[in-house]
């Protein structure tokens, strides 16, 4: 059979299904003290919770609570959301824009398949992904600005010795995206020479693209192929700082339960449901919930097959899925913020200051609006000692006192504790609790 054709059949079915049981949001700012409710119910399909989550978190929503239930053909999700500081959403413009988000008169929820594809002719879209190490940031930032690239938007993140970056840059004369095949070729080319440094590492990987992807979605799914998920001797989490990662199955309902103790911050639910996504897994039931600075996940899931998880080497590759998730954004370092009129060379000016100063970058984020370049850069010492206050000093004085703000080092909470659970918040619901845990014994029923 023809792909496009059958892809085509599924859409219709989908849209056919969404036109006979349409979505619906209830936003209820009353029955709970301390959050905005959203009730989400809707025909069900792979991947609708993650697009869900991400478009909560896409306006910096944070989720306190969740109950998600989708067993059969229908979603049901419960989401418990407050603003960045707090407090519940009362914007009207925010909660119109969640009905309208998720609701029935919204293309809510496109396709996963179409993630990704959607073209742009503002700017030219280059993924890289390769082995970190002190200045790259600041070689590659240097190599676009050779090339008459200008960085708009960027996203960098590194992590288990391997690092990803979503770059989107413009010509510098034009101000639009880059088209010419050659000029493209050789942006890929000297892009990769740099990410494959001295080594000539053949895991060094750049594309260059057109198309308008969701950043940190892609930086998952980049980071995941790269197998940055398995362990090396550099790793800079101790097993106690690691998040407390659990699988197990339930025989009797062929489920299998994760559950994931670890420190909560923005975004987790959202980096836990991308991995569970992406690694082909459906969550029938989860529960969700903050316990002061720590947060709880379950998660009963399945294979898109119908199989629950099945052998010990499908387990601990799905625990180290989730573990290196959960890290990728753990922001090593001090955090600094960089607010000035944007120009041509910013990012590569920045990052050289840094890499003479022999700060390196663990992770950053580049964002331009209206003329105006806000960046913010995790930055440690090359050596591995803490950062050096006069360094900082000595930096804001070549950026600009008022240019560089430190905004301080990340908050370093006691490890989760890491006992095993004996029970599941969900294990009321279906009365029964045969769970197999499968250091225990091995069944492939």
């Amino acid at each position: 059979m023809n792909m496009s054709f059958s892809h085509d059949m599924d859409d219709e079915y989908e849209k056919f299904i969404r036109r006979m049981n349409p979505p619906r949001v209830v936003i209820d700012n009353e029955s709970c003290k301390n959050a905005t409710v959203i009730r989400v119910d809707s025909a069900n399909r792979h991947g609708i919770l993650l697009e869900v989550v991400q478009i909560l978190t896409d306006i910096n929503l944070i989720i306190t609570k969740a109950y998600i239930s989708s067993d059969g053909n229908w979603f049901m999700d419960v989401f418990n959301v407050t603003d960045q500081d707090g407090n519940k959403i009362l914007d009207e413009g925010i909660l119109d824009y969640i009905r309208k988000s998720l609701g029935p008169e919204s293309c809510f929820m496109p396709s996963i398949r179409s993630v990704g594809v959607k073209q742009s002719m503002d700017h030219t879209a280059i993924e890289l992904t390769g082995s970190d190490r002190p200045g790259l940031l600041s070689e590659v930032s240097a190599v676009l600005r050779h090339l008459k690239c200008n960085v708009v938007n960027a996203e960098v993140w590194t992590h288990n010795t391997r690092a990803a970056a979503v770059m989107q840059v413009t010509d510098e004369e034009t101000e639009t995206a880059i088209t010419d095949p050659e000029r493209l070729s050789r942006i890929k080319s000297l892009l990769c020479n740099v990410l494959k440094g001295s080594n000539k590492s053949s895991l060094a990987k750049t594309v260059v693209s057109h198309s308008v992807t969701h950043t940190e979605r892609r930086l998952h799914q980049m980071m995941f192929a790269d197998r940055d998920y398995e362990r090396t001797g550099g790793d800079v989490l101790d097993d106690r700082q690691r998040p407390n990662v659990d699988v197990v199955n339930w025989h009797d309902k062929d489920y299998s339960v994760v559950t994931i103790r670890c420190k909560d911050r923005p975004k987790l639910l959202f980096d836990t449901v991308c991995t569970l996504t992406d690694m082909d897994y459906v969550v029938f039931h989860a529960n969700i919930d903050t316990l002061g600075p720590d947060s709880y996940q379950e998660y009963y899931i399945r294979h898109l097959d119908g199989s629950p998880v099945k052998s010990d080497a499908e387990r601990q590759r799905v625990t180290q899925c989730l573990e290196a998730a959960i890290e990728r954004r753990v922001s090593e370092g001090l955090k600094l913020e960089l607010c000035t009129t944007d120009r041509v060379g910013l990012l590569s000016d920045v990052t050289r200051i840094f890499r003479e100063n022999s700060l390196t970058v663990t992770r950053a984020e580049v964002t331009t609006k209206a003329g105006k370049a806000v960046n913010t850069f995790y930055v440690r010492d090359a050596s591995g000692y803490p950062v050096d206050v006069k360094t900082i000093d000595s930096i804001r004085q070549v950026l600009g006192q008022t240019i560089l703000k430190v905004k301080g080092n990340p908050d370093d909470s006691k490890p989760v504790s890491q006992e095993s659970p004996t029970s599941f918040l969900f294990g009321g619901l279906f009365k029964s609790k045969s769970f197999v845990n499968f250091s225990l014994v091995r069944s492939y029923s």
